[in-house]
């Protein structure tokens, strides 16, 4: 089993697959989908591997290509979640145009944002200026995945210090939140908040440029400077979000992106207790989420029904829950960005445990 497999618990979610009446099997991306098949579903992680191929990896590409010219030969497989989808959120200045343009109301919002992709400084205090992005802002690397990049950011708080700035890159105004990140992980129509610590208030300022990786300030186990209020902003009070704001939030973002697994990131605006969405993650590592497989295994097993009460025209009866996968005819497959391997759900008798 590859590092992947182990650090997303493959036998874990094989189990909860069995329980449910669905056979978990792995897919080879460097052979033909077509004679691994038929499946009903297949649920990948390749966020990494399309970021590859955008950026001309011949092995990526290839893996893409292949992958997208059995999803269009094979409609009725369910994908989770399709390319087209995943693309919008690779790029952060795509991600954020999105939610500006289909989501605007009283209570949340997407803090001023621009690209920067000329190395002209002058030109780049320029498209700061017209965009509204104010100081302090944080510095971000406009591909969202595939290499460690992703995660280096900069706090820059003074024109004088856009020079900073690496392009392509987003710059967004910083919004001081008390260290306090609430990360909210979407599985279909259910999610889950899971609060993570983050960077401290911060002003603009003579002062210089702050390099930092976000894994190493909002992990479960960080430990860092960065996060530690100063005194005098410390209060006994936690900031929270109210869960009618979420609902409508997360239904929303999937309407929006027409996805099924990803994460939001959310800050709450010290100064208005406004909502900022500050990231968006496609199939993000679901840390500190319960039951994380239990509730993938629903919603793979929900799609299949779904889809098969689409194609037949009638609705699927569930067998009891005792029943095994042998019997309910549906294998699962699952991809990894470092093995090229994929799960399945195979096409055959739909009936499934209940």
């Amino acid at each position: 089993m590859n590092a992947r497999a182990k650090k997303i618990n493959l036998d874990e979610f094989h189990d909860s697959c069995s329980k449910a009446g669905l056979k978990l099997v792995k897919i080879d991306l460097n052979h033909p989908l077509e004679d691994q098949g038929p499946f009903s579903a297949i649920i990948h992680k390749m966020t990494d591997v399309i970021a590859r191929a955008n950026l001309g990896d011949a092995e990526s590409v290839a893996v893409v290509e292949r992958f997208e010219h059995f999803t269009l030969a094979n409609p009725r497989v369910v994908i989770i979640d399709p390319f087209d989808s995943l693309r919008q959120l690779l790029d952060r200045y795509k991600t954020y145009s999105t939610i500006s343009a289909n989501f605007v109301t009283e209570e949340v919002f997407v803090p001023p944002f621009v690209d920067l992709v000329s190395s002209d400084v002058n030109e780049n205090i320029r498209k700061l200026r017209e965009a509204g992005v104010r100081y302090p802002f944080v510095c971000k690397h406009v591909v969202a995945h595939g290499s460690r990049m992703a995660h280096q950011m900069a706090i820059v708080f003074h024109e004088g210090a856009v020079k900073d700035c690496e392009p392509p890159c987003v710059a967004q105004t910083f919004v001081p939140h008390d260290a306090l990140l609430f990360k909210v992980f979407v599985v279909g129509s259910k999610y889950f908040v899971v609060e993570r610590p983050s960077l401290k208030n911060f002003e603009a300022a003579e002062r210089d440029t702050i390099f930092f990786d976000s894994h190493d300030v909002s992990k479960p186990d960080s430990v860092s400077s960065l996060s530690i209020l100063d005194e005098d902003e410390k209060c006994d009070g936690r900031p929270t979000l109210r869960a009618e704001s979420l609902d409508k939030l997360v239904a929303m973002l999937r309407s929006t992106l027409r996805m099924s697994l990803f994460g939001v990131d959310i800050v709450i605006e010290k100064s208005t207790g406004l909502y900022a969405i500050i990231d968006i993650n496609a199939f993000p590592g679901y840390e500190g989420v319960p039951d994380f497989f239990t509730h993938v295994t629903q919603l793979l097993k929900e799609l299949v029904i779904s889809q098969a009460e689409l194609v037949n025209g009638t609705p699927v009866t569930s067998k009891s829950e005792d029943q095994s996968a042998s019997d309910s005819g549906i294998d699962t497959g699952y991809s990894s960005d470092e093995k090229r391997q994929v799960p399945r759900l195979k096409r055959s008798s739909l009936n499934t445990g209940s």
